[in-house]
């Protein structure tokens, strides 16, 4: 098991602008499905309700110390950090963190590997950032064009690397 980040960022960092995407390609979306469908996701309450429903065919996983969520088969909220990963621990499949960006940096130490899709955009307006050295620590593995003008690159933690 491991926990995968993935997301798509702008060239100035940017990855949300009134609580929703500032973008919209679908290249973009059909990997995001693709690649998670089956698997976990973690994601924080912004993210859940900018989604505004579970995301069929995988566990969503909502992070929040507060809200009040029904949970079903699809659906789990967990408290704190911790308990994600405790949880996990009983998966035998990979963890996706999906956002916002207080969960990417919650979970920045555990990170594996991510997934990084590259929006060749500047979002002016936009009100979520990541910091520009989420990546340190990482390296590319692999670079893939993804169509539309994405290129999603694929990083591994460094002490990861054999």
């Amino acid at each position: 098991m491991s926990i995968i980040a993935i997301i798509a960022i702008a060239k100035n960092f940017a990855i949300g602008k009134g609580g929703k995407l500032p973008w919209h390609y679908p290249a973009d979306l059909k990997f995001f499905k693709e690649t998670t469908t089956g698997h976990p996701i973690v994601m924080g309450l912004h993210t859940w309700n900018s989604i505004g429903r579970p995301l069929p065919n995988r566990l969503n996983m909502i992070l929040s110390r507060t809200a009040e969520i029904t949970e079903s088969d699809n659906i789990k909220v967990s408290r704190s950090k911790e308990d994600v990963l405790e949880f996990a621990k009983t998966l035998d499949k990979d963890v996706f963190i999906i956002g916002g960006a207080k969960v990417f940096e919650t979970f920045a130490d555990v990170i594996d590997k991510w997934l990084v899709t590259e929006v060749p955009e500047t979002v002016e307006g936009a009100d979520t950032f990541m910091p520009m050295n989420f990546l340190d620590g990482f390296e590319i593995q692999e670079t893939k064009d993804l169509g539309e003008k994405l290129k999603l690159n694929i990083l591994l933690r460094k002490q990861l690397l054999v």
